[in-house]
C-alpha cells in the first residue's frame, strides 16, 4: 500500500468523527455534465428563476436532464459515491458535506448528508409554494408539477427570487458548519474549494484535513495530507486492505 494511503488509513482508524467534503470532480468523472454546457450562450441567472420557468417549463427540464438528472438517474452514483457510502456504514466517516446538487451521496446510500446549495431533493411550486421533499419527481421523463395545483416544480434552492431560497441557502450552510464543527478528520474530495471559507473556518483545533484530489487547489497549502491520486483508489485502498 502506498505510504500516502497508509497514513489516510491511521487518521480514519483513529478518527471518532470524519466528515467528507465533496465537489463536482466525483460527478463530472462519472458522465455528469457542467451546467454551463448545458445552458450553452443563455443565461444561467435568467433560467433559474420564476417567470421563466413559468414560461418555459419543459425547457428548464431540458437543461435540468441535461447537466444533470441523465448523470443521476441513468449512469447512478460513482464508485467514490459508493465508497463514502460504505464508509458511513462502517462507521469511519459521520457525514458528508457536498456542494453537488446531484443527490447521488443518498442514491449511494449516505445518510448523513448535507447539500450546502441545495439540491433536488427539496422543490418548492412556483404556483401555490407548496413543497415536495422527493427527488423522485425529477425521474418521470417530463417537468414535474405540483399535486395540489399543477403549476411547476424547481428546486428551491434554484430559485432566484424569494425568501424560500435565502432560508434553504442560510439553513443547509449552518448544517454544514456544524458538521465540520465537530469533525477530528475532514476528507476534502474532487472539490477546489467553492464557499469553503464559511465552513473550514469552523474547523476546531488540531483537526486533520486530507486532500484527495490529481489537481492542486487552494488547499494544497493547509492540508496535512494531499494525495494526489483518484479518489476511488484511495478509498479502496482504506476499505479493502
Amino acid at each position: 500500500m502506498k505510504s500516502e494511503y497508509m497514513q489516510l488509513k491511521e487518521y480514519m482508524d483513529h478518527s471518532e468523527k470524519a466528515v467528507a467534503v465533496t465537489g463536482a470532480g466525483i460527478s463530472y468523472l462519472y458522465g455528469m455534465r457542467r451546467l454551463k454546457q448545458s445552458v450553452g450562450r443563455m443565461n444561467a441567472g435568467r433560467i433559474f428563476s420564476v417567470s421563466y420557468v413559468r414560461k418555459n417549463p419543459e425547457k428548464f427540464y431540458e437543461v435540468m436532464k441535461d447537466a444533470f438528472l441523465d448523470a443521476t438517474f441513468a449512469k447512478g452514483p460513482s464508485v467514490v459515491h459508493k465508497q463514502l457510502a460504505e464508509l458511513e456504514k462502517q462507521g469511519k466517516i459521520y457525514g458528508i458535506v457536498t456542494q453537488n446538487l446531484d443527490c447521488l451521496h443518498t442514491i449511494a446510500g449516505s445518510e448523513n448528508v448535507v447539500e450546502f446549495q441545495g439540491s433536488f431533493q427539496d422543490n418548492i411550486c412556483i404556483g401555490c409554494g407548496s413543497r415536495c421533499y422527493d427527488y423522485h419527481v425529477w425521474n418521470q421523463g417530463h417537468m414535474p408539477l405540483c399535486e395540489k395545483c399543477g403549476a411547476p416544480l424547481m428546486p428551491t434552492a434554484f430559485c432566484s427570487a424569494g425568501r424560500a431560497s435565502a432560508d434553504v441557502s442560510q439553513e443547509s450552510m449552518r448544517k454544514a458548519v456544524g458538521l465540520i464543527s465537530q469533525a477530528d478528520l475532514v476528507i476534502v474530495v474532487g472539490t477546489t474549494g467553492f464557499r469553503s471559507d464559511e465552513y473550514l473556518s469552523r474547523m476546531k483545533a488540531g483537526t486533520k484535513l486530507v486532500q484527495i484530489n490529481p489537481s492542486a487547489t487552494e488547499f494544497d497549502r493547509i492540508a496535512d495530507l494531499n494525495i494526489r491520486a483518484d479518489a476511488a483508489e484511495a478509498f479502496d485502498a482504506v476499505l479493502n486492505k
